[in-house]
């Protein structure tokens, strides 16, 4: 098929603050001692509730437009919350801060907005109760009520499923923890943490598929930078790679292999990308340049061993495989049900809706590539990267599409209307 009309994505675009970087340096600034500065910290709503988070602990936590400065208490001068901490539509913000305050000397009660009130928290209860945290939930999910005044000690936990919330609430409690904590993984989730409490000064005790703390291990304030968020950035990758004629520049962007699968994916389908990395520097995120020209893309297999490095980039990755000649196959998705939607769901409702030819499954889908899409009122339900993958996907359509909860991008992307604007020619 031949996409919408003339539309290509051309110039440059600097994505916004990685949020996964953005909530972990703001929750272990708080807890390091001294002084911590984060620049290109996220402007969305998630990273701003980790930060009202620390503030209601007793930091003196500062936001001014980019740039965080947080004034660490060390790991025993959190105080106690005069009100339940929100963690609003944040999942990272609840699920770490799960293993913050587990080991406090204090009781504290975590809840959310809707949607988050109907995620899992089980994950992050059970490794956090076997190290002897008190943690209620409510039938297994917010609010949660945290029990304080607990001694923990150190487990080896081996994840069953590949999660990086997880794996970093465990090892912050870790970090009170009496001996070793481990966490053991049977697939690589995102590194973000283990970057970061080096940046902090934490020495890691690292071993083949695990890593691990030990309690009483001191962070120390310093300087950071937080790179683009390549989960952002990818709507706008993934979409000029299937425009031929397109020609994108990305800038400054996060180049964390945990992080950048799909640029893998798109290369397998025939993806014209070049990547210029920035010098490494210790202690920090990497970060570089990524250039996309358009071509046609061919289908490709996204097998589950890959999913935890892309998670979040399968719905755009669907709309683009809409474009390619043949099938697409992703596999070992069943964590995209408990997102902010069900966004398998999402997916496969919304590629009909376009006409389509997707098939479910339980743990993924399937996309056959060739159909002439359509105009077509598009459901996010509520959630940002639905809204942001449906605005790509009308790019490709012969006449107008309507989309829900426009303003949802500001949980991730405040500016990606108005860059939207500035690429598509």
């Amino acid at each position: 098929m031949t996409p919408h009309l003339s539309v290509r994505l051309r110039g440059r675009v600097t994505p916004p603050g990685d949020k996964s970087v953005g909530h972990r340096l703001a929750l272990m600034g708080a807890i390091a001692r001294g002084r911590t500065r984060v620049t290109g910290f996220p402007p969305g709503q998630d990273c701003a509730r980790s930060v009202a988070l620390v503030r209601a602990l007793g930091v003196d936590a500062s936001l001014d437009e980019d740039r965080l400065t947080v004034e660490g208490v060390g790991a025993d001068g959190l105080e106690s919350p005069a009100a339940d901490l929100d963690a609003g539509n944040s999942g990272t913000t609840a699920r770490l801060a799960c293993g913050l305050l587990a080991p406090q000397a204090f009781d504290s009660r975590l809840v959310g907005d809707e949607s988050l009130s109907q995620r899992p928290f089980d994950r992050v209860v059970t490794p956090l109760a076997r190290m002897g945290a008190s943690l209620e939930t409510t039938s297994g999910k917010l609010p949660l009520l945290i029990h304080g005044g607990r001694r923990l000690h150190g487990i080896d936990y081996e994840l069953p499923v590949a999660s990086a919330q997880v794996k970093t609430a465990v090892l912050l409690a870790g970090l009170y923890a009496d001996g070793m904590t481990r966490v053991i993984e049977k697939l690589t989730s995102r590194n973000h943490t283990e970057i970061a409490l080096r940046g902090f000064g934490v020495e890691l005790d690292e071993a083949a598929g695990g890593v691990g703390v030990s309690g009483g291990s001191v962070l120390r304030g310093g300087d950071f930078r937080v790179p683009g968020d390549f989960s952002s950035a990818a709507f706008f990758i993934a979409t000029a790679a299937c425009l031929p004629g397109s020609d994108l520049v990305v800038e400054r962007v996060s180049l964390n292999e945990t992080r950048t699968a799909l640029l893998g994916v798109l290369d397998a389908m025939g993806a014209q990308i070049d990547v210029e990395p920035d010098a490494i520097v210790a202690g920090q995120e990497p970060i570089g340049t990524i250039r996309v020209r358009g071509r046609k893309l061919h289908g490709t297999t996204v097998s589950a061993d890959r999913l935890p490095a892309m998670i979040d980039e399968i719905p755009i990755l669907a709309v683009v495989a809409t474009q390619a000649e043949g099938a697409t196959l992703v596999d070992g998705a069943s964590e995209l049900r408990v997102k902010e939607s069900d966004r398998l769901k999402a997916i496969v409702e919304g590629l009909r809706a376009l006409g389509a030819d997707v098939e479910e499954r339980e743990s993924g889908l399937t996309i056959h590539g060739g159909s002439e899409l359509r105009p077509a009122h598009l459901q996010s339900y509520g959630d940002h990267r639905m809204v942001m993958s449906w605005a790509m996907a009308s790019l490709l359509v012969g006449g107008d599409c309507t989309i829900d909860h426009l303003d949802q991008v500001k949980i991730s992307y405040p500016g990606f209307w108005e860059a939207l604007d500035q690429l598509a020619h």
